[in-house]
């Protein structure tokens, strides 16, 4: 595997005609152009962004293959009325825990063009991590650390940071503070949150196509740390 370079701007152009043209036998005519211009250079860009990663979260894992931190380009059309075969984006993520990928926090790159969003936490809790989530929230000493971490993802990102990770489909709340939680709870709006994630989205910045990618994602990164790790030390309490 070489030094990261960027994603090449081809590996932009193939997204875009795919879009224009989603179906197997023009991926296949142009497979080899995935796999040198968007495939190789992601799975650099994983190894690199791993190893900077640490700086903030000593135990990431950076998984470089494939449904590791790469998720597959074909889409899964079993249960949806699109039948388009394959996904027109490219998600990369790093997560921190035991459990399966999905199911432990990190942090996440999303390249759709004409946009690249940014984000990290977890987008959706699995069932059996919602409940204790609520516990954390509520708890005398998470529930407050849970409230300065959102603050300052918000001050870093420059908004609400759950309004801000809309942008690329956070959940929305449930409309009650769950049964026997108290309604008045100073925490009362993040114990109706069905995950805890947020991000930024941009147009392509220059930065996509060289070795500064790097810098750029770890600084959105950075922003969104406190969350992370207040996810992290929940699951370490209560998961």
């Amino acid at each position: 595997m070489s030094a990261f370079q960027g994603i090449p701007r081809e590996g932009v152009r193939f997204l875009e005609q795919l879009r224009a043209n989603n179906d197997k036998v023009w991926f296949d005519k142009h497979k080899t152009e995935y796999q040198q211009h968007l495939l190789e250079p992601s799975r650099d860009f994983v190894v690199a962004m791993g190893e900077r990663l640490r700086d903030l979260a000593p135990a990431i894992v950076a998984d470089p293959r494939v449904n590791g931190s790469l998720f597959k380009i074909h889409r899964d059309t079993r249960f949806s009325k699109d039948k388009s075969p394959f996904k027109t984006n490219v998600g990369i993520y790093f997560w921190e825990g035991a459990g399966k990928r999905m199911e432990c926090p990190g942090f996440y790159l999303h390249l759709g063009p004409p946009t690249v969003m940014i984000g990290g936490g977890m987008h959706t809790f699995p069932r059996e991590l919602l409940e204790p989530y609520r516990e954390a929230a509520a708890d005398p000493k998470l529930g407050p650390q849970l409230r300065e971490a959102v603050d300052q993802v918000g001050d870093a990102l420059g908004g609400d940071p759950f309004e801000i990770a809309a942008c690329y489909g956070a959940p929305e709340s449930y409309k009650r503070v769950p049964k026997g939680y108290d309604p008045d709870h100073p925490n009362a709006d993040l114990l109706r949150r069905k995950g805890l994630s947020a991000g930024i989205e941009s147009p392509i910045p220059d930065e996509l196509h060289g070795p500064e990618l790097v810098d750029y994602a770890y600084e959105r990164f950075e922003a969104i740390a406190p969350l992370h790790r207040w996810l992290v030390a929940m699951i370490g309490k209560y998961g």
